[in-house]
């Protein structure tokens, strides 16, 4: 198919465009969901299988909404007042609580235990102007159960899981911006298998009310945008004292590129498309490789063992009432928790600061500005019941630092591939400004 992610510059509203062109706009783009969601099945659809909304009544609600927002921002000479996200449309994974539409969290479970008050990030993005082209489809309870959506590249390709719905409306060109979570890879992964970016905040940055929880101690809010110009404007409405003013990393810029056993969950087409983009960086670009991880395996595993219980903690009494209605992977990791001593939690929970200082004094030492890493162990695999492994998104997760995600290559194949920027924790302002860099001099088409 035609990938035509929409990046918000593309729109009218942001640059001179007047009501009549942004109507016009979002007109094709909701001409193109017509078109193309019945193959790519981004959006989330009721019990029955059917669209939770139709093609029809969405249309009828964006025309409302922008009478709204015109009504309000009338003066189209003056569009220095209208919000940053004026008309972009916005995909919301369904497991945020958003006004007007139902939440299901990709489960067969009543909608009903579901009900929560408006996420803040949604409502943050609706203030700023963005219209909700519809709920995105994640995977049962955001883990490994897959919803049914495909790959926009490769509709037999896995779109990667669980802000699966989030990353191929984007890739699709449905959505400039949506909305996502990360407990493992849930994030950093489907951008990279859908060729999007990708925008993961330090742990706790995002407000995670109204979002339905997978794991308290790793849930992230993130941006699945289609550039990285997309993903600041809107986190800089997201994200908790974003401070534009430390945005600057300066104008030499020293990465690492990790060279270990962790880099090693990767394979070699991915590891060898990322080693071309570093050495293909020229002045104010400093790249070695460097060891951050001697082993890997320890930290994998309790990584899990603190989502298990922490998944187990939430469905405890719901597994009691509706166990027939769970996937056998949800049933499977609320198992395994169950399993997680109170000792055991305690000590993984303990565990996510220290490897985090120990990383923050690692990069601070060797004035190290971010991590470069393959964003994914390679390309989205073939089939649409696996979502692919995280693992290389994991440690970061665990430790609650900033992560982007920036295409760098298709493969032989015409599937996408994409890098992890790892920024340090709480510095993402300024890990945004090197990927905007970073993006550029890599010119991914």
């Amino acid at each position: 198919m035609d990938h035509r992610p929409l990046p918000m510059s593309a729109l009218a509203s942001v640059n001179d465009g007047s009501e009549k062109s942004i109507r016009k706009q979002w007109r094709e783009i909701l001409d193109r969901i017509e078109e193309v969601e019945p193959r790519i099945k981004a959006l989330a659809v009721g019990p029955d299988g059917e669209p939770a909304e139709s093609a029809s009544a969405r249309r009828d609600r964006v025309e409302l909404e922008l009478d709204a927002l015109f009504r309000t921002y009338p003066d189209e000479a003056d569009r220095s007042g209208r919000p940053p996200l004026f008309a972009v449309p916005i995909g919301v994974k369904d497991i945020f609580s958003a006004s007007g539409f139902p939440t299901r969290a990709g489960s067969r479970l009543p909608a009903d235990l579901f009900l929560l008050p408006e996420a803040t990030s949604v409502s943050r993005l609706r203030n700023a102007g963005g219209i909700i082209i519809g709920k995105t489809v994640t995977t049962e309870f955001a883990y490994f159960a897959p919803g049914p959506t495909t790959n926009p590249w490769k509709q037999d390709h896995t779109p990667g899981g669980s802000s699966s719905g989030s990353a191929a409306s984007v890739s699709a060109g449905f959505a400039s911006v949506a909305l996502g979570t990360q407990t493992i890879g849930s994030i950093n992964r489907p951008a990279s298998f859908c060729g999007v970016v990708e925008f993961k905040p330090s742990f706790g940055r995002v407000p995670t009310d109204g979002v339905f929880p997978c794991s308290v101690s790793a849930d992230h809010v993130g941006i699945l945008a289609a550039d990285v110009a997309t993903a600041a404007a809107a986190a800089a409405v997201l994200v908790e004292r974003w401070n534009p003013a430390t945005s600057h990393p300066g104008s030499h810029h020293h990465l690492v590129l990790a060279d270990d056993a962790y880099a090693a969950q990767a394979d070699g087409e991915i590891r060898g498309a990322l080693s071309e983009v570093a050495e293909r960086l020229g002045d104010g670009w400093d790249v070695e490789k460097a060891e951050i991880f001697s082993s890997i395996e320890s930290l994998n595993e309790v990584h899990r063992s603190m989502v298990a219980r922490e998944f187990a903690d939430v469905h405890r009494d719901w597994i009691a009432s509706y166990k027939e209605l769970y996937a056998p992977q949800s049933r499977e990791l609320a198992a395994q928790g169950e399993r997680v001593t109170d000792a055991t939690h305690s000590a993984v929970i303990a565990g996510r600061m220290e490897l985090r200082s120990q990383l923050d004094a690692m990069m601070r030492e060797a004035g190290v500005l971010a991590i470069l890493t393959p964003s994914a162990p390679g390309a989205a695999p073939a089939g649409l019941d696996v979502t692919g492994s995280p693992l290389l998104n994991l440690p970061w997760t665990y430790a609650g630092m900033p992560t982007v995600t920036l295409p760098i290559a298709v493969n032989r194949n015409g599937l996408p591939l994409g890098l992890q920027l790892v920024g340090r924790f709480g510095e993402d302002e300024g890990l945004l400004a090197m990927a905007a860099e970073l993006e550029a001099t890599i010119a991914f088409a």
